[in-house]
């Protein structure tokens, strides 16, 4: 296996950019959710159709927007193609 100098040269350097900038980023990162939940707070008050229905709608819509719930569509098969549980004798 050979190693190419300037490859690993700039993934050092974009792992301690990343690092340095993740700790400069974190407060920023901080007061930008803080204000997401304050509005998200704020709207949840302000709704008429309640606090729990709105609190579930949310937890539904999150756990949809989370990577590991998320199911590939079922791939289209072409038409007239047998399935497993067609009898074809």
């Amino acid at each position: 296996m050979k190693l190419d100098l300037s490859s690993f040269l700039l993934g050092c350097g974009v792992g301690a950019s990343s690092l340095l900038l993740g700790k400069h980023l974190r407060p920023l990162l901080l007061e930008v959710a803080t204000l997401l939940f304050r509005v998200q707070e704020r709207v949840m008050a302000e709704t008429p159709m309640g606090h729990e229905t709105l609190a579930g709608l949310l937890s539904e819509a999150r756990a949809r927007a989370r990577v590991g719930s998320y199911r590939a569509p079922l791939p289209n098969r072409a038409r007239n193609m047998p399935t497993r549980s067609s009898s074809s004798t």
